[in-house]
């Protein structure tokens, strides 16, 4: 899954970029209103953290901007305004949840997947494909209930599979599903991964394949025979 974190500190954005990033996100991160207006206008997330003071404008502003255009992805606000009537405003303006500063990391991370497990959003405590289970509040996989150890971005290929299962989906949506804008993406680096993930797969016994349509994209299904 894909976040944006709007937060204007460079030391705390690198912090919860990174806290993101190891527990399975794909983060991206910028520091002023602009950069996070352009991205969400082109960019689907997942979910969006979003300071409210910002350099360059209110992150209010950006917020019921967003709301306006009718884009239902989770906000969940970071602020150090305190009082109730700033928690209100952010509620009002649209944000699922608030969080005043100074903060644990590992509780912001905990209510952004909170936010991702309401009905019509996109966490699910478990999938199940064949004899592979995946529980995406834990970021682990088993395969006939035995674990099954894979990379932060195996791990992401392998969830973004399993969503789709059944479904092709474009060597250009799996790279933007696993990689944010300062990634570093080789002209094969999806062939590799998904080699990668299908060798491990298939060391492990499971029921599940990775199909290759040349020209179009990947596909999940459980193997036959």
């Amino acid at each position: 899954m894909r976040i944006l974190v709007v937060e204007d500190e460079p030391e705390l954005r690198e912090l919860l970029q990174k806290a993101f990033a190891e527990a399975g996100f794909t983060v991206d991160a910028v520091g002023e209103w602009a950069s996070a207006d352009a991205d969400l206008c082109t960019t689907a997330f997942d979910a969006v953290l979003l300071d409210l003071g910002l350099p360059d404008g209110d992150g209010l502003t950006l917020l019921r901007a967003l709301r306006r255009r009718g884009t239902a992805t989770p906000v969940l606000v970071l602020t150090a305004r305190d009082a109730l009537e700033d928690r209100v405003s952010g509620l009002d303006a649209g944000a699922d949840d608030y969080v005043v500063k100074p903060f644990y990391t590992a509780e912001v991370v905990a209510r952004i997947r909170a936010l991702l497990r309401r009905p019509g959003q996109a966490l699910g405590l478990s999938m199940v494909e064949g004899n592979v289970t995946f529980d995406t509040a834990a970021r682990s996989v088993e395969v006939d209930g035995a674990p099954l150890v894979l990379t932060r971005r195996e791990l992401a290929l392998l969830e973004l599979l399993m969503r789709q299962a059944g479904r092709v989906i474009s060597k250009a949506a799996i790279e933007d599903g696993l990689y944010g804008f300062d990634d570093e993406v080789s002209a094969n680096a999806i062939e590799v991964l998904v080699h990668r993930l299908r060798r491990r797969l298939a060391g492990a016994g499971a029921s599940i394949a990775i199909h290759t349509l040349r020209g179009i994209g990947y596909m999940l299904t459980e193997a036959s025979g």
